[in-house]
């Protein structure tokens, strides 16, 4: 944001106590923010293992900064959104504080209704923006951007006057917005979301907190930013099936779920539930599969010590079924498997698929329909 001449706090990110006291007192405010940083809301109310309360603090003075840091760095984070365990903060952000005389909501994002980039902004920020617009609806303010023409003046200064700037900070909130817009397109967005796109008492205009969301479809030119992604907090069979092009969730019960399509995947899950199951998991295939994704997908589904079963559901349309079979029948034998497989193939090439399937000589259970083979995934669980 601070590259595309976006008005945002100066601030410094430190990996050490030291560095973060070394920063604070570089910067020179009159009040500092020191930010723990983590994948997770509700930082402001959570709760360290060191005993630090709260993973957001005010400071005045930098020596405490170095004080905070110190019982933040290293140490595991507990907030509303993050595991038990909570996450280990390796990263804290020093930043200027300012005060914010009112706060509104501003956000460029795709929508599908109208084929492109929209405007949507409210005067009430720093709130919930859905509740805003369940309650009063009429506060919420859309402008929907030409992407041959991009954000006019006009559209900038309408949109900085409904969420209420006046005289020179209306000038500064509609130069604001063409600069969120130049960073939306620089940096392959779907969504920028500013709330709360605030004034301070001194009159500037300030994007204090910001989510951004990229466009994977655009991760061979943002290449600097998606290098950017820490995966070390996330879920590490999650990070390993995407390095596959797989969609892997992992869940709480016992049987793993081996499915082409997210729609087919819930279904799954919920047929599974429905007959007395738990599924382990949600894996995604998608639709370009090649026979080495399968075989790393059963590698990811074996990893997971509580799957007792394993319920695949293809529906051939652009997948072939031949391929999921000789992914499957060569993942078996490498992996030496022991779990019970249940398999519903259907569509594309699915006699030749069953071929394979019944000559392998594998122990592999064939199900007719999807509700069939839920109810055999679920029998074999229930006999251990």
């Amino acid at each position: 944001m601070q590259d595309c001449g976006v008005t945002v706090q100066r601030f410094f990110v430190a990996d050490t106590a030291n560095s973060a006291l070394e920063v604070a007192k570089k910067l020179k405010a009159k009040e500092i923010v020191l930010k723990a940083q983590i994948l997770a809301g509700g930082r402001g109310k959570g709760v360290f293992d060191s005993g630090l309360k709260g993973g957001v603090h005010l400071t005045k003075d930098p020596v405490v900064v170095g004080e905070l840091a110190n019982k933040m760095l290293g140490f595991s984070l507990t907030t509303k959104q993050t595991p038990k365990e909570g996450v280990k903060v390796k990263k804290v952000m020093v930043a200027e504080a300012l005060d914010i005389s009112r706060e509104t909501y501003f956000a460029i994002l795709m929508d599908r209704a109208c084929n492109g980039p929209v405007m949507v902004g409210s005067p009430q920020g720093g709130v919930d923006i859905e509740e805003v617009a369940a309650s009063t609806p009429e506060l919420i303010f859309k402008e929907v951007i030409d992407i041959f023409e991009g954000v006019t003046d006009v559209q900038a200064v309408r949109m900085a006057a409904n969420l209420g700037f006046k005289g020179h900070l209306q000038k500064q909130a509609a130069d604001q917005i063409k600069k969120l817009y130049d960073l939306f397109l620089k940096v392959d967005a779907t969504q920028v979301e500013v709330n709360p796109f605030g004034e301070t008492p001194e009159g500037q205009v300030v994007c204090f907190d910001a989510k951004i969301n990229f466009d994977d479809n655009a991760e061979f030119r943002q290449k600097e930013i998606f290098a950017m992604d820490d995966t070390s907090e996330g879920d590490p069979l999650e990070t390993e099936a995407a390095k596959y092009d797989l969609k892997y969730i992992g869940m709480d019960g016992n049987i793993a779920c081996f499915v082409n399509g997210a729609g087919l995947a819930m279904a799954t899950c919920d047929i599974i539930d429905l007959h007395g199951g738990k599924p382990a998991n949600f894996l995604d295939l998608g639709g370009g599969v090649k026979e080495s994704q399968v075989y790393q997908a059963f590698k990811l589904l074996t990893a997971d010590p509580k799957v007792e079963a394993i319920l695949i559901n293809i529906f051939g349309g652009i997948v072939n079924c031949a391929i999921i079979a000789n992914g499957i029948t060569k993942a078996c034998r490498e992996l030496g498997m022991t779990v019970p497989l249940v398999v519903r193939l259907e569509g594309t090439n699915v006699q030749e698929a069953k071929r394979i399937l019944h000559e392998s000589g594998l122990p592999i259970m064939s199900a007719s329909n999807l509700d069939d083979a839920a109810k055999k995934a679920v029998a074999c669980v229930a006999k251990k």
